[in-house]
């Protein structure tokens, strides 16, 4: 089975778990390539993801400073940071 995805990164990550996919759906293999994608999708998309407020920034660095690697700790301090905007963005007060 052929999937469009959106971009390469959809793909590339997707591709990981193809396996695991194709289990799911019951066909012998999954493959993922960025291709073209219905009109009403692309409709629904947000155009881009909210970006890290200085304070999601301070908090996402609290949460990992225990992370001894450096460049882990960077990396998921970067991650966190937009999983806290995200968060924000969709739960308004």
């Amino acid at each position: 089975m052929h999937v469009n995805t959106a971009d390469s990164i959809w793909a590339f990550e997707l591709g990981h778990r193809a396996a695991e996919i194709a289990a799911r759906l019951g066909v012998a293999g999954v493959r993922f390539a960025p291709g073209p994608l219905p009109e009403e999708w692309l409709a629904d998309a947000s155009p881009l993801p909210p970006r890290p407020s200085p304070t999601d920034r301070r908090a996402a660095a609290e949460l990992t400073a225990p992370i001894e690697d450096e460049n882990l700790r960077e990396t998921v301090q970067k991650a966190a940071g937009f999983w806290l905007a995200r968060r924000a963005a969709s739960h308004p007060v």
